[in-house]
């Protein structure tokens, strides 16, 4: 029997809003769309891109919810419910401006940390208990008024590192998935591409 499995990357829809910074989310679950050959489709009940894939005996559905990220959890609580998927089998992965460019945080619960979208999430699942995945995408500076870094694109001297990041948050989506969350945090959780640790940012 299929077990299923709920990956769901957060961002904004719109052109405006591709490739920003806040979608990193959204890029991540791309990634592994098209690694799997999946085909996106929308689905107006559930407000959200969604696709399906078999991986071994796993089935997994892949969403990016088309609320706008400060109601994602519209979207993810009603496909978690409708679908019947056990909070332990979803990832929520999300961009995070307190983890430096480079840095990648999996988490198997926890507090929103500020973040609106996992916020959202939290009050329609009803609980912290599902895994989250942060991708850093860092901050230039100590303002906590950043709405337009976050949502800018990656300067000329992030590129690079931001689509090797992604690639990896893709990699680390894939380990959870197949080998499990412990697997997937000790590989990969904290600066894969070198710089700061992720864990000496906020606490959880």
């Amino acid at each position: 029997m299929e077990t299923l499995y709920f990956i769901a990357g957060l961002g904004n829809p719109g052109s405006e809003y591709a490739n920003t910074r806040h979608n990193a989310g959204f890029s991540v679950v791309e990634r592994l769309a098209s690694r799997w050959h999946a085909v996106w489709k929308y689905e107006k009940r559930f407000k959200a891109r969604l696709t399906w894939a078999e991986r071994g005996a796993r089935k997994v559905l892949l969403g990016q919810p088309q609320t706008f990220m400060n109601l994602s959890g519209e979207s993810v609580g009603v496909l978690a419910q409708f679908y019947r998927v056990d909070l332990g089998r979803v990832l929520v992965i999300v961009d995070d401006a307190d983890l430096p460019l480079g840095s990648l945080r999996l988490r198997p619960g926890g507090s929103s940390g500020g973040h609106h979208g996992l916020e959202s999430v939290e009050q329609h699942l009803g609980s912290r208990d599902y895994a989250r995945l942060r991708v850093g995408i860092g901050r230039r500076d100590s303002r906590r008024d950043i709405a337009g870094h976050v949502l800018g694109r990656f300067g000329s001297t992030e590129t690079d590192l931001a689509d090797k990041i992604l690639t990896v948050a893709a990699d680390q989506a894939e380990t959870w998935l197949t080998a499990g969350i412990q697997q997937a945090m000790s590989r990969y959780n904290g600066a894969p591409l070198g710089g700061e640790s992720a864990d000496e940012g906020k606490a959880q």
